[in-house]
């Protein structure tokens, strides 16, 4: 009944479109006023604010495209499942977070405490799960990631710049790590 390309984009803004649903119930409900609705509906137009801007980062964070590989975060730990590589990588042992653009392509490079590295597509199927992921780190400034992301790297058709690597430090842990006393 409702046209493929509509259904997949109502899909895709769903939760921004419930988030503008709360949003305007809350400020439906305050404008009835009197002393219970009044504080309840600010509340809830409170967050249905935050999380209609946490839904817009989530879909600004959603590269389109097709790169192979799947990736799934469960519990703090990051899995990726790629055709010729893969890994995993803890949360808690991750140090460092860059965006590489090599030959046209942009990577996920995320660096564990012991040296090791985790590449991963951008573009990846579930790839989408990390913007919660990331956002979980101390210190992670969520608008430079995606000003990152929204900027684009070298043009690919030209043989110069495709062999190039840009490469952008998006987030670093401080300090020597966890400290138990």
């Amino acid at each position: 009944m409702i046209r493929p390309e509509l259904q997949a984009g109502l899909l895709r803004w769903r939760e921004l479109i419930a988030a503008l649903g709360l949003a305007l119930f809350g400020l439906w409900t305050a404008w009835q006023g009197g002393f219970l609705l009044t504080p309840l509906g600010l509340a809830l137009l409170a967050m249905g604010a935050g999380w209609a801007l946490t839904s817009w980062r989530r879909l600004r964070f959603h590269q389109p495209g097709e790169a192979p590989g799947i990736l799934r975060v469960t519990e703090a730990q990051i899995a990726y499942m790629g055709p010729r590589t893969g890994g995993f990588i803890g949360l808690p042992d991750l140090i460092e977070i860059r965006l590489l653009t090599l030959r046209g392509r942009r990577i996920w490079k995320l660096k564990q405490a012991d040296g090791q590295l985790l590449h991963i597509p951008v573009e990846a199927d579930g790839a989408d799960a990390l913007f919660d992921a990331f956002a979980a780190l101390p210190g992670m400034d969520t608008a430079a990631l995606l000003a990152a992301l929204g900027s684009e790297g070298p043009a690919s058709d030209s043989r110069v710049i495709a062999l190039a690597e840009v490469d952008h430090l998006i987030w670093a842990r401080r300090g020597r790590g966890v400290v138990v006393r």
